[in-house]
């Protein structure tokens, strides 16, 4: 058969199209069908590159005895959390406060009105390790349906108080410079020095905190700070968790040493950590950060771009229905493809071992050192790819998330900068004219789009904040003040409907579909939250167009993620990063002259390397209009010139890269 699914945008819900489920996508029909034939919703939320999302559908959705019991006793709804992150967050928060853990598959049983009274995350197809089976839950929240109405309606009720009893935000102290200290300091206790990143297994990149730390480097010079960053940066990128030979890094890793991740492979990880390594090869002038950097650019246009310019959201984890078979190698595959002295080379290189570190025998590929001959190690990684293209691929979801797209702009903008490949600013300005002609409808953003065709889910904060963001990051790389014009646009439509009243911001936007609970969470997961996400939009608006209104908004949001800076600094990375910048105003550079003149390209090189990250810089020729930090600008003696302000006050003007070096250190 094939079910309501079979129109849907989401390739994960396509991936249930032919399941014996009759599935629905969310939505009041739905809700209407459960309400006419008293029966419960059954909601299961995942992703398409979710492993055990896999496990649970063939073990279940796959079945034809456990789908005729679904069909009989539920109304199913079938969601793709990507595509609605509102829908995916309340029921989400639901399921921690029920359970004491989340993640996915999600699985939720509802009321007629949306209110979970039952919520649980994988559920096997046989009673394991302790656990019933899905089958024995089935059966036995339809009987309570049936024989203990009250018992629902009490549980379900007490959930939705839960869920929209607001929490106090407010009352956050600004977070100056004795706060960052602190943060770092707070860092330092939950650091790994041995293996770098945060906590134990999983261990997931924690980008967002070290763009944090990077810039409380670049203020302060702090040591800790370098640590942290310089270990975790190197673990990584040495790890099994990053793709040693096609370059891109996998979701997580399941280990404490990044030895065997998660396998697949998430756009909004590789957009920030593209930024991450970019802006530590230019503070350090590593050749390997700059290395890293060069892979995941490349990995983005390689793997994830499609047709229409803009960057699919991931490759699955899964290939020939086992995860990581793609990528993993034992010694005798590697001799088969390279020979036997240079599979023994690989072999040392690469830490393939006979025992293996995965499964079969099998290995990830780690690099710890250099290879000690870069010409064999071309020739070797060239024939392994060869080799490997010849495998099973993963899947990818090629649907276009707007917020990760934002992600992706942001990231090959900074990478077109710190390696001087204009190729990579060409690629962002391709995918920010994609999410132009096909995200925007009426001045508002849409979240997801497939094959060039836009889904129907209103954006959410994050899709505003990370959007903007990259096209503020455009107009600052290329001068054309059209990007500058469609960032403001998005953040006046964000001040106008996402606002919460007490300086933050609510998920979900003023007139967007109502849910149990208007989903409101300013801690960073993954990539950044919404609220952390828009702080970075209007400081950088702020700082191209000395609008007070949007200083004043973004100075609100900081003192709302005081109080989580200061308890989770690990989940207030970005807002803190944020923070760094606000110290300074943020600086704010202009550079003025012809993109022709070596002299321009020179200062403005020296800019992009010397500036704090987080801080706006912007050229343009003499003259030039709509970018406000460019007006009234000019040559000096005839020179391009380098304008640097900080805190509303300009230097004067310089002309040389020494002048301008020195200009920057002066805080």
């Amino acid at each position: 058969m094939v079910n309501r699914l079979d129109a849907a945008t989401s390739p994960y819900l396509l991936q249930h199209a032919d399941n014996p489920v009759d599935w629905w996508e969310w939505g009041d029909d739905a809700f209407t069908e459960a309400r006419r034939r008293n029966v419960p919703v059954l909601l299961s939320v995942g992703y398409a590159a979710c492993h055990w999302c896999h496990v649970m559908a063939h073990e279940s959705f796959e079945d034809e005895t456990t789908a005729q019991f679904m069909n009989e006793h539920y109304v199913s709804i079938k969601v793709d959390r990507e595509e609605r992150p509102d829908v995916d967050a309340v029921y989400m928060q639901a399921t921690v406060a029920m359970t004491g853990q989340g993640g996915w598959p999600m699985t939720c049983v509802l009321d007629h009105d949306g209110a979970p009274f039952f919520a649980g995350t994988y559920f096997p197809d046989q009673p394991r390790h302790g656990q019933p089976s899905f089958r024995q839950l089935l059966e036995a929240i339809s009987t309570a349906w049936t024989d203990s109405p009250q018992d629902v309606i009490a549980t379900s009720r007490q959930i939705r108080e839960h869920l929209t009893k607001q929490v106090a935000l407010t009352g956050g102290e600004p977070i100056d410079a004795a706060a960052l200290d602190v943060a770092v300091t707070r860092l330092g206790a939950d650091f790994d020095p041995l293996n770098g990143g945060f906590g134990s297994a999983p261990k997931f990149p924690p980008s967002m905190v070290l763009e944090f730390l990077i810039r409380h480097v670049q203020r302060t010079g702090s040591a800790p700070a370098r640590q942290m960053v310089e270990k975790t940066l190197n673990a990584m990128a040495r790890g099994g968790i990053y793709d040693q030979l096609a370059g891109g890094f996998a979701r997580y890793s399941v280990d404490q040493r990044w030895v065997v991740p998660h396998f697949e492979k998430m756009l909004y990880d590789n957009g920030q950590l593209l930024s991450v390594y970019a802006h530590w090869a230019a503070i350090t002038e590593s050749p390997y950060a700059a290395g890293i950097a060069r892979g995941v650019a490349d990995f983005l246009l390689a793997e994830l771009g499609t047709a229409e310019g803009a960057f699919a959201s991931a490759l699955d984890a899964d290939s020939e229905g086992e995860e990581g078979t793609f990528y993993v190698w034992s010694p005798g595959q590697l001799s088969d493809v390279l020979g036997v002295e240079d599979g023994a080379w690989a072999s040392a290189l690469l830490g393939v071992t006979v025992a293996g570190t995965f499964e079969g025998g099998t290995s990830t590929l780690q690099m710890s050192q250099d290879p000690d001959d870069l010409t064999r190690w071309e020739s070797v990684r060239s024939r392994l790819l060869e080799a490997r293209a010849q495998r099973v691929r993963p899947a990818r979801d090629d649907k276009i998330v707007a917020a990760w797209n934002g992600l992706a702009i942001t990231g090959l903008v900074d990478a077109a900068d710190v390696l001087d490949e204009p190729r990579y600013l060409q690629a962002a300005l391709k995918c920010a004219r994609f999410l132009v002609d096909t995200h925007f409808v009426d001045g508002r953003l849409l979240r997801v789009s497939r094959d060039g065709v836009a889904g129907s889910h209103a954006g959410v904060l994050e899709d505003y904040g990370l959007v903007a963001t990259a096209f503020l990051a455009l107009a600052c790389a290329t001068g054309d003040d059209e990007w500058l014009t469609r960032a403001g646009s998005l953040l006046d439509a964000t001040l106008g409907h996402f606002g919460a009243g007490d300086g933050g911001f609510h998920d979900t936007a003023d007139d967007a579909e109502t849910l149990v609970a208007r989903p409101r969470d300013p801690s960073d997961n993954a990539s950044p939250a919404g609220h952390s996400a828009l702080i970075h939009a209007l400081l950088g608006y702020a700082a191209l167009t000395g609008s007070g209104r949007h200083r004043d908004a973004a100075e609100s949001a900081l003192r709302i993620s005081g109080k989580l800076a200061e308890a989770s600094p690990r989940f207030a990375g970005w807002s803190l990063a944020a923070a760094e910048a606000a110290l300074d105003g943020p600086v704010e550079v202009a550079v003025i002259g012809s993109p022709d003149d070596p002299s321009t390209a020179d200062l403005l090189r020296a800019a992009r390397r010397h500036a704090p990250y987080g801080a706006v810089i912007v050229v343009g020729e003499p003259g030039g209009t709509g970018i406000p930090l460019l007006e009234g600008r000019g040559l000096v003696d005839g020179q391009p010139a380098a304008y640097v302000c900080r805190n509303l006050v300009c230097a004067r003007p310089v002309t040389t890269v020494d002048h301008l070096l020195t200009a920057l250190a002066t805080g």
